[in-house]
């Protein structure tokens, strides 16, 4: 029968899927079925997890029922049950961390790190069958069979294990993985989750444990899964097709594409020539001071209509008319305009901000940021969390944090300087995780001054960067007075408003810095350039003066 059914199976050697020479099913001792044969075009031995039709007549061996569980998951071990229990056990995923918290809990608890996730797919195979709803095969790497074996042996001794990796769905599925590699029984194992390493901010997730959320944790396998799919196939395509090394990747192919396609559009694109015309203009009671100040004034309109200069040639003309002709000024606007600070920092945010400000890369941000969270020694009070989560894309504050921070700005300030009423900033993501606040220092009493002395240069850097945002989105808008003039060109004999060029000019003046006082985001270069704060219109500009 194996004659008449094609099989195909992933051969390492050939890296893509041939079809399996003389396949022979068989049960696996757990009662799974599975496909044993060679590459029919290399000759490699074949190893197919999966039912296919050879399993139809093949009779299946009695197994011991296993019960329902969570797919990629072993079965828990009961944990020596004569064994006399003490203490409560505490896991994170870093040594740093580990000892911060260590400090807070006090002689009743043992943490321990699981130096990141303790569990992964195979690398020698796909390991995500794909004819049984995607099942993830997991497994131990020998660096961590140490590390889980040193969890596994504490988590006996303990009375209570608490979990208490980071909050985001990658520390959700650490968790998990934890409790299944180290088989803890589940009624003995708490989530404690908490958005920095402060000693309130750890008592207070101690006294609301939960269970896994296994819904995060699913939502994290979906992610792995994928990125075994798209490349664990793909790569070896691009090694074959391209060249060495290349990888391929959920993310990484997409973010290519949209690279390419882009630069197609740049390359395709066909620019238009434009000019405009601008006129310096001073007053006329100004022309004897040195140097004369001068604001600058663009052509707005031409004979009442918006004007188009597509070349020098169709520049020329009107620069030698209006060279010759008088400037008048028409209508004159006041007004004002306020500036809001910018929102607390996001993951994104931080990176854009530190590669701009502070010459960062991505990794060195993060990596900064990491210790900064974890915690880093400050003298008397020892290893202390010094901003919250960093894996954010959440803009949301604490109503603690705001109050402390008002109470700052009011104290070094002034009242004037934080608004009537603590700004709210709403998260644009729809899929942003809002459990989680934006970046933040955990104090703000801990003041960059404050602790130059226990920072390194870059570490320090970067604090004063979260400092500065944070303490700034909790201040007053900046308020600027305004003005805006139209200014009428054309032969002196000619009344004002009858002159053909019509220029405008705008500016404006900072009447009260706010947040400004403190700090200002940087602008993307690639911006246009709409800052009207550099041309110093004078906003005593009467009708019809000359200029």
């Amino acid at each position: 029968m194996s004659d008449d059914i094609k099989l195909e199976g992933y051969c390492l050697k050939c890296k893509e899927t041939r079809e399996i020479k003389d396949p022979k099913p068989e049960w696996a001792s757990n009662g799974s079925p599975a496909t044993r044969g060679t590459c029919a075009v290399c000759g490699t031995n074949v190893y197919k997890r999966g039912h296919t039709p050879l399993h139809d007549n093949l009779p299946k061996p009695e197994t011991t029922a296993r019960p329902g569980k969570k797919k990629g998951t072993r079965k828990t071990k009961k944990s020596t049950s004569g064994q006399r229990r003490s203490g409560k056990l505490v896991i994170v995923e870093s040594p740093a961390k580990a000892k911060t918290i260590g400090k807070y809990l006090g002689s009743g608890y043992r943490v321990t790190s699981s130096v990141g996730h303790v569990r992964d797919l195979l690398r020698s195979r796909l390991s995500v069958d794909v004819e049984h709803d995607y099942e993830p095969e997991y497994r131990v790497p020998n660096d961590k069979r140490s590390t889980v074996k040193e969890i596994k042996d504490l988590a006996a001794k303990s009375t209570e294990v608490f979990l208490a990796t980071d909050s985001d769905r990658e520390g959700e599925a650490i968790a998990w993985h934890v409790l299944e590699a180290a088989e803890i029984e589940p009624e003995r194992a708490k989530r404690v989750v908490f958005q920095e390493i402060t000693k309130p901010a750890i008592l207070k997730a101690f006294e609301q444990p939960r269970d896994i959320d296994m819904d995060r944790v699913d939502a994290q396998q979906a992610r792995r899964i994928l990125d075994r799919l798209v490349g664990y196939k793909l790569s070896p395509l691009l090694w074959r097709k391209v060249r060495g090394r290349l990888s391929a990747g959920r993310v990484q192919s997409v973010a290519v594409r949209l690279v390419v396609e882009r630069e197609r559009e740049i390359n395709n694109f066909t620019p238009d020539e434009y000019w405009f015309i601008k006129a310096q203009l001073g007053r006329e009671e100004s022309r004897k001071q040195k140097p004369r100040p001068f604001f600058e004034a663009k052509l707005h309109r031409y004979e009442g209509k918006e004007i188009e200069l597509k070349s020098r040639e169709e520049v020329a003309p009107h620069v030698a008319i209006l060279e010759k002709s008088a400037f008048n000024v028409g209508t004159v606007r006041l007004g004002t305009r306020k500036r809001n600070p910018a929102a607390p920092f996001t993951t994104s945010t931080l990176q854009q901000e530190a590669s701009r400000k502070l010459n960062f890369r991505t990794s060195k941000t993060m990596r900064l940021a990491q210790q900064l969270y974890e915690g880093i020694d400050i003298g008397q009070e020892g290893a202390v969390g010094l901003i919250t989560y960093m894996r954010t894309d959440s803009v949301a504050i604490s109503t603690e944090a705001q109050a402390e921070a008002r109470d700052y700005v009011i104290a070094n300030y002034g009242a004037d300087y934080v608004p009537d009423e603590p700004p709210i900033y709403k998260t644009r993501s729809k899929a942003a995780q809002e459990a989680h606040e934006a970046i933040r220092p955990t104090l703000v009493r801990r003041s960059p001054q404050a602790l130059k002395n226990y920072l390194s240069r870059d570490q320090l850097r970067l604090y004063k960067l979260i400092w500065d945002r944070f303490v700034a989105s909790q201040m007053a808008p900046a308020v600027y007075d305004t003005v805006s003039a139209d200014i009428f060109a054309g032969e002196a004999n000619v009344a004002v408003s009858k002159r053909p060029y019509m220029f405008r000019a705008t500016g404006s003046t900072l009447r009260f810095a706010g947040f400004l006082a403190l700090y200002e985001e940087t602008e993307p270069t690639d911006r246009p350039d709409d800052d009207q704060s550099e041309n110093q219109v004078p906003p005593t500009l009467t009708k019809d003066e000359l200029l």
